[in-house]
């Protein structure tokens, strides 16, 4: 099993970026993805997961309105876009596959290495 998050960078406040993460080595539709984002000084936060088989997702409030998460079957991946970014966005974000759709990380036994998001002002 492997996930690879890709899409990171530098963006300005108020600008957008998609976050990519590509799975292998498991029955996609059968998982949940969640994300997960890590900023200097802070606890890991849980900030959207989607139950794939049945394309239901759920939100941090922190991110609610901001983030949208979506999959793409025919090339395992699931996309995080995030607009309207602010400074407090800045993190390292990851994906995790699980058996449960929940922000709570221990239920995610599988991550990926992370891909830095970083919002100047």
């Amino acid at each position: 099993v492997q996930l690879v998050e890709s899409g990171g960078g530098l963006v300005q406040t108020g600008g957008s970026l998609k976050l990519s993460c590509a799975t292998s080595g498991f029955r996609f539709n059968n998982y949940k993805i969640g994300w997960f984002r890590q900023a200097p000084g802070k606890e890991r936060e849980g900030i959207s997961n989607i139950t794939i088989s049945e394309a239901t997702a759920t939100y941090a409030d922190s991110v609610k309105g901001r983030f949208t998460i979506s999959t793409d079957s025919a090339k395992n991946t699931v996309y995080l876009q995030m607009t309207s970014l602010t400074r407090e966005d800045t993190a390292i974000y990851y994906c995790a596959t699980g058996p449960v759709a929940t922000t709570i990380e221990t239920y995610y036994p599988t991550w990926g290495q992370g891909t830095q998001v970083t919002v100047s002002s």
